[in-house]
């Protein structure tokens, strides 16, 4: 007999779990940076349509699954498969999903570990340990062990805490502190000299540049992606969700904490990035193009934070800050697939299964921080060039094709009675058996081709 299963408690604790995981630095880092290369304005306007109409019919997809089977990912294809065929594609596809979300939180906890160790480096600085202080800036595999591990060990404190007491209750003190921390950063950097150059180039469309065929797939992606989708975060939360709720209402909340986010992350990091060239600090390359993600965020902000003197401590302490909030609620979603499917498939005790699988991707960290420049960038591009997007598709092909029409409709109607009488049942079924899938296949041939 399987253990228990938690249940979050109230409908805002599941909205910021969900957003949380779905807020990661993929919101806070990579949003940004995709409109600053692929025309600011045009890039957002592209953006927010993407996301409503590819990652919220694909992210209420997972939730419908986890919610009618109420288990893993493992189980709940096999569940929702009419055949013996395709419940070993269901299966198979499960496990995919829980070694590709193992696969990513094996290298998001070391960019996660340098937002932790940057965000201590003003307090050595303040406090006068300024050998301390570089060593917490400086790339070196010691540095990397450690911050890794210290994050890790917070990751996997909250998992061991269960639903209600790990992921909902630390979702609902850090989600908040996430939002006011960036509300503040906004309003700080706006206030700086060369920032409204920013602001104008983010939220001033260039409608020509909005057709780019590059630009609408990058959107595309970048709205897929950032919502968690594919490897059964959503899914797993989806599970944990009452019959009660109304799931429709539920997924689009999540949607739009995820795109405000994001979008607030922009009026961030694009004005911040003119704010440093106005202070001499580049942001170009010699041929013209925006500088890389791991430079704009550990080269260019720092030394915009350095040019503004004692406020910059304080500045850097926040942004840093706001950065390992967004990786930790990612990465607790990220564990919980795997952690899940031990609790429910081998009734292992929870906490012995966190500890035994934050253990195992703590190692493989270790792997990839000892063997970085061979084995990293291979570690991401297998699970979100490869993996993430097959992952996409194969849920959506469950969702759309293989699980029965009337069987979904009847588990929406558990929080929504008359729901074959919405907008939504009148769309979502046809976009999420064509338009989703064909999506997806764009997003990752490009992704191959580039």
């Amino acid at each position: 007999m399987s253990a228990p299963r938690g249940e979050f408690s109230s409908k805002l604790g599941f909205i910021l779990a969900a957003a949380g995981s779905a807020v990661g630095l993929g919101n806070i880092w990579g949003f940004p940076t995709q409109a600053a290369s692929n025309g600011g304005a045009a890039f957002l306007m592209v953006y927010l349509i993407m996301a409503f109409c590819l990652a919220y019919p694909a992210l209420m997809a997972e939730l419908i699954i986890g919610r009618h089977a109420k288990a893993n990912a493992v189980t709940a294809l096999r569940m929702i498969s009419n055949n013996k065929a395709t419940s070993r594609i269901g299966a198979a596809t499960g496990y995919v999903g829980i070694a590709t979300a193992s696969l990513i939180l094996s290298f998001y906890a070391i960019v996660a570990g340098w937002m932790l160790a940057y965000s201590l480096s003003p307090i050595a600085e303040i406090v006068g340990m300024t050998r301390t202080s570089a060593w917490l800036t400086d790339f070196g595999v010691q540095r990397n062990l450690v911050f890794t591990g210290v994050f890790m060990i917070l990751t996997i404190a909250i998992i061991c805490g269960g639903v209600k007491d790990g992921i909902e209750k630390w979702s609902e003190r850090l989600m908040p502190a996430l939002f006011v921390i960036l509300l503040l950063l906004v309003f700080y950097v706006l206030t700086l000299n060369g920032a409204i150059e920013g602001v104008k180039a983010y939220l001033i469309p260039d409608f020509a540049r909005a057709m780019n065929p590059n630009l609408i797939v990058s959107a595309m992606g970048q709205a897929f992606f950032s919502m968690s989708l594919g490897v059964g975060t959503m899914l797993i939360y989806g599970s944990y969700v009452s019959e009660r709720e109304n799931l429709v209402s539920l997924g689009r909340s999540v949607t739009l904490l995820d795109i405000s986010i994001a979008v607030l992350a922009g009026l961030l990091i694009i004005p911040a990035m003119y704010v440093a060239q106005a202070n001499g600090v580049p942001i170009y390359d010699a041929a013209g193009n925006l500088i890389a993600e791991d430079t704009l965020i550990f080269t260019v902000l720092p030394a915009l934070f350095e040019s503004m003197g004692g406020a910059g401590l304080g500045v850097s302490l926040a942004f840093f800050v706001l950065m390992s909030i967004a990786a930790l609620t990612s990465s607790i979603s990220m564990l919980e697939v795997p952690v899940a499917y031990a609790v429910e498939n081998h009734q292992m005790e929870r906490k012995r299964a966190t500890y035994l699988i934050g253990g195992l991707i703590t190692l493989a960290s270790v792997l990839l921080v000892l063997n970085f420049e061979m084995l990293f960038g291979l570690a991401v591009a297998l699970a979100t060039r490869y993996s993430q997007p097959l992952l996409g598709l194969m849920l959506c092909i469950f969702a759309g094709w293989i699980w029965q029409r009337n069987s979904v409709l009847q588990e929406l109607k558990k929080g929504v009675e008359n729901a074959e009488h919405g907008w939504f049942w009148k769309i979502w079924p046809a976009y999420v058996r064509y338009v989703c899938p064909a999506a997806i296949l764009a997003i990752f041939v490009q992704k191959i081709v580039a």
